[in-house]
């Protein structure tokens, strides 16, 4: 299979203290591909190695060790980088330059024509919730939420094959929230490759296809992520939802909860179910639904399994 991002074994160690004699490991031997066309959640806590990592397949920061490719080129192709774009989690532009100055500046950088990157910065500042009155004041005047959608805007000019976004609903309030989300899901349906990195959980169960877990730079869970939120250990837990029955007319052993039209048992073996089946008949009780029981992903976050 082709991958569109590949990093094996990269480790970052930075040199700390008076003289330099410390070293610290940010990253300790990632090793992760991602698939093309997905959006790609990159999870962690603060200190984790999220940023370390994106700045590395920047360019940023140098790795201690390890290789990083991306779109099939080795991360130091300068060529490669004009099909990718990039948002960092505090983007930080020129004071006295407008939102559509920035724009057009960018698309130039980016070999954009002048038709191109008028066009280009209209419909991105459009798309991220930029207000057009906005468009012509200095960058210095606006909000850290402001900026945040600049930022994002920025990184798709050159329409690129995939973007990096560090930390992407940093600064924005609900409604930009919901709006940046419809955009990344736009991106994806339009075939564009979205790496981003947050911790914000509900964003990740809302938008990504896949998603990668990072503790003390190491690397604890990855695939994807319906996949890793029914992984229980050993054994699968099920819910089962029965109506007409009360607990009490169920046989003792089994976790039971009472809601409005009966119960939910809770049963850790497969085996079990259709012995309890039989029992709530007896009673009068019919099944509603047999379901797998889903860690949250705050419980995978948190904890991630080790296998």
């Amino acid at each position: 299979m082709n991958y569109i991002v590949e990093i094996e074994n990269l480790t970052k160690d930075y040199e700390v203290g008076f003289w330099k004699k410390k070293k610290v490991r940010a990253l300790d031997d990632l090793t992760l591909a991602v698939k093309p066309g997905q959006i790609f959640g990159f999870l962690g806590g603060n200190g984790a190695g999220k940023t370390t990592t994106i700045k590395i397949l920047m360019t940023l920061l140098f790795p201690t060790s390890g290789t990083a490719r991306i779109l099939g080129s080795d991360i130091s192709d300068v060529s490669m980088h004009r099909r990718i774009g990039y948002c960092p989690e505090n983007p930080y532009f020129y004071d006295y330059l407008t939102a559509t100055e920035l724009m057009k500046y960018f698309g130039e950088l980016l070999g954009l024509n002048s038709a191109d990157r008028s066009r280009r910065a209209s419909e991105l500042l459009t798309k991220v919730g930029l207000d057009e009155k906005d468009w012509n004041k200095q960058l210095r005047k606006y909000s850290k939420g402001m900026l945040q959608r600049v930022g994002l805007a920025q990184a798709l000019i050159n329409e690129p094959e995939i973007v990096f976004f560090d930390e992407p609903m940093s600064g924005l309030d609900p409604i930009g929230r919901r709006e940046i989300r419809e955009l990344i899901i736009e991106l994806r349906q339009k075939g564009t490759t979205v790496f981003m990195s947050t911790h914000i959980l509900s964003d990740v169960e809302a938008l990504c296809d896949e998603v990668a877990i990072l503790r003390g730079g190491k690397l604890t869970a990855t695939g994807r992520l319906d996949e890793l939120l029914t992984r229980q250990g050993e054994r699968q837990v099920y819910e089962v939802s029965l109506k007409n029955v009360s607990a009490d007319q169920l046989p003792n052993g089994y976790s039971v909860r009472s809601i409005a039209s009966g119960v939910i048992v809770e049963i850790d073996d497969e085996s079990q179910i259709d012995n309890l089946l039989i029992e709530a008949r007896k009673s009068g009780g019919h099944l509603i639904s047999v379901q797998p029981v889903r860690q949250s992903l705050e419980e995978l976050f948190v904890e991630p399994p080790t296998a």
